[in-house]
């Protein structure tokens, strides 16, 4: 809590949060101060919040802070998170999470994994595992499924596996959404011991992680377009949607379409073509033959 209200103060100018500048500043951003008189709170008051002594606030203060600091959903709700942590209160009313793996395995979700025949469908959990793909998802992501001797995750292959810089061609901006939505796990489940194992491991193997994670910025997936680099088929860009599975609770169904009739939309369809069972399956170079 401490850093991240320190370092949402950081961020906002003073012309941008409507008050006059003047004198020299030795802060970047808002002074306390400022916060306070924004937030309608004593600098005492305020100074005790930012020290993490959050326990206690009630929702009134919270939803103050969030206007003056500025705060969008995803990181308002994050403050939420990380207040009811304080207070012991369950993390945003979570029902109790099974085995992530074991929930993922159930048959009729891959089921209706296998029934997305064309777009890219896959399991995802708190800890960046991906846990179930369909068939033309293990094709889209065999530079991170590799050898399958350990559950893929995604955020190792972001910041340890050099494939990653070419199956992302936005790989910097790929590496803030990911540091991102864990950033916003953890505000959401600070004791899942996972979690905390893989940004220690992930902390100490790669610097720009580090620095990342200290930023505290927090996001949601939700829905975008992003584009790859696949080793196979070449350039794609992919809208995606993220959708709860409310029988798992922690656990995400992500699918990655492309628009029809677009070169993206062929390039998947051969990625499929590519991807079907040996015996019905034709390969890139053949199908690039019969079209000339």
């Amino acid at each position: 809590m401490r850093e991240f209200l320190s370092t949402r103060r950081a961020r906002i100018t003073p012309d941008r949060a409507g008050l006059p500048t003047t004198g020299s500043r030795r802060v970047p951003g808002l002074r306390r101060s400022e916060v306070a008189t924004l937030a309608g709170l004593s600098v005492e008051y305020y100074a005790r919040l930012e020290r993490g002594q959050i326990a206690g606030a009630s929702s009134g203060v919270l939803e103050a802070l969030a206007r003056a600091l500025q705060l969008d959903d995803t990181e308002r709700a994050h403050l939420f998170d990380l207040a009811r942590t304080a207070d012991g209160i369950p993390t945003s009313g979570r029902a109790r999470r099974r085995a992530p793996a074991k929930a993922a395995s159930r048959p009729s979700l891959q089921w209706a994994l296998e029934a997305i025949t064309d777009g890219v469908a896959f399991v995802r959990d708190p800890r960046q595992n991906l846990l179930a793909t369909n068939a033309l998802g293990r094709a889209f992501y065999s530079p991170v499924l590799g050898d399958g001797g350990r559950t893929p995750n995604l955020a190792r292959f972001q910041f340890l596996d050099p494939a990653s810089r070419d199956f992302y061609p936005d790989w910097d901006l790929f590496a803030e959404m990911c540091v991102g939505v864990m950033r916003a796990e953890a505000g959401r489940d600070p004791h899942d011991r996972g979690l905390q194992d893989l940004v220690g491991e992930l902390s100490t193997r790669s610097e720009t992680f580090r620095r990342l994670w200290a930023d505290h910025d927090v996001r949601t997936h939700g829905t975008g377009t992003k584009r790859f680099r696949h080793p196979v088929v070449g350039e794609l860009t992919l809208a995606y949607e993220e959708l709860a599975i409310t029988a798992e609770p922690g656990l995400v169904l992500l699918v990655y379409t492309a628009e029809p009739g677009c070169p993206s939309a062929e390039r998947l369809g051969l990625l499929a073509s590519w991807a079907a069972p040996a015996e019905t399956a034709t390969t890139p170079e053949s199908i690039t033959q019969n079209d000339d």
